[in-house]
């Protein structure tokens, strides 16, 4: 038990942490005195999984968990999962964005809001989200965070430098996993441009990602590569195993909360697209549309050229072909939306 109750640290984060429930709680307030009765019980029962994510994420980094990170690294491991894709995912399920302006003093929260979304002044901070919030940059982002704090000198760094390990390394993990998650859960007022198909490639790189890392630390190497692990006084498990360990936690863990997306994905797929075979026909078919080889038109723009000519000539207008994702829910975040969003301190 003194593994579990002893250890535990009680830094400045965890007042952060109850001020931002605080707050949190504070635009939940002001919210539900403009809205009406079900999208307060939404919101309310969103928060939970808000609150979830910032519990976890405390135990990352208050807990005997980051403590006995620096004895082990298969310790360490956990902690990362948790600071890359529980606690993330968790947050971005939550969506406290709308509460936290909200909970502005006075008309701030309202204005803020409002001209967040859709004030010129903030055309500058809508652009720079957005560029963030690419899909594929997202995705980019979080693998290469996960492999450059894997390489050997910067792990070493992170682990002989406390200010990097906390605010470098947590920092950079945690806000590449909120980036990440937002391409895959629902988060108001976001919303994903990524498609089905693309989100079910992009779960399958970070997987191969992943187990690649795995099998450098434990199939490949033969020894530990880590030397902040190779003499930890009381620490009987010899390196490599604790290294090897570790990477299996990866291997495994990891998988087994990204792998849930990924079947949740590949269903939706299957039941909004008709299937991943019609789903990659029609993905490719729009690239074709759009532009050929060598930046020619492809032979689909050719062909809703003349359809278009023809419908002239005929005295009606052409109709525009309907988009293989018509009729599909908005899907998980990642372009605010300006205008669309209920939540933008209008009066429900």
């Amino acid at each position: 038990m003194h593994y579990i109750l002893g250890n535990w640290s009680f830094d400045p984060f965890l007042i952060l942490a109850v001020a931002v429930v605080v707050w949190h709680e504070i635009g939940l307030w002001r919210l539900s005195r403009r809205s009406r009765p079900e999208r307060t019980r939404q919101r309310r029962l969103r928060s939970l999984w808000f609150y979830a994510g910032l519990a976890v994420l405390l135990v990352a980094v208050e807990s005997p968990i980051d403590y006995w990170a620096d004895d082990y690294f298969l310790v360490h491991m956990i902690q990362h999962l948790l600071l890359m894709f529980a606690a993330p995912s968790l947050v971005v399920a939550g969506a406290p964005w709308q509460p936290l302006l909200a909970a502005l003093p006075g008309q701030m929260g309202r204005s803020a809001a409002r001209g967040v979304l859709t004030g010129g002044w903030s055309r500058p901070l809508r652009a720079a989200a957005g560029f963030l919030l690419r899909p594929w940059l997202a995705v980019l982002v979080f693998n290469a965070t996960m492999v450059l704090w894997h390489v050997p000198a910067l792990f070493d760094l992170a682990e002989n430098n406390q200010a990097v390990h906390i605010w470098l390394m947590h920092g950079t993990f945690f806000a590449a996993g909120v980036l990440f998650w937002l391409q895959f859960i629902p988060s108001p007022p976001f919303r994903s441009q990524m498609p089905l198909l693309s989100r079910a490639a992009a779960l399958l790189v970070t997987n191969v990602v992943m187990i690649m890392i795995a099998m450098a630390l434990s199939i490949f190497a033969t020894h530990s590569i880590y030397p902040p692990y190779d003499h930890v006084p009381g620490v009987t498990l010899p390196p490599f195993a604790d290294q090897q360990i570790g990477a299996a936690i990866l291997w495994v863990c990891g998988d087994f909360w990204a792998l849930p997306t990924m079947i949740v994905t590949i269903r939706k797929l299957i039941g909004d697209e008709g299937g991943i075979g019609t789903a990659l026909e029609q993905f490719l078919s729009r690239g074709a549309n759009v532009r050929g080889w060598g930046g020619a038109p492809g032979p689909g723009a050719a062909v809703s050229r003349s359809g278009a000519a023809a419908s002239s000539q005929a005295g009606t207008s052409p109709q525009a072909p309907a988009s293989p994702e018509a009729g599909t829910p908005p899907q998980a975040s990642a372009s605010p939306q300006a205008s669309a969003s209920p939540e933008a301190g209008a009066s429900s």
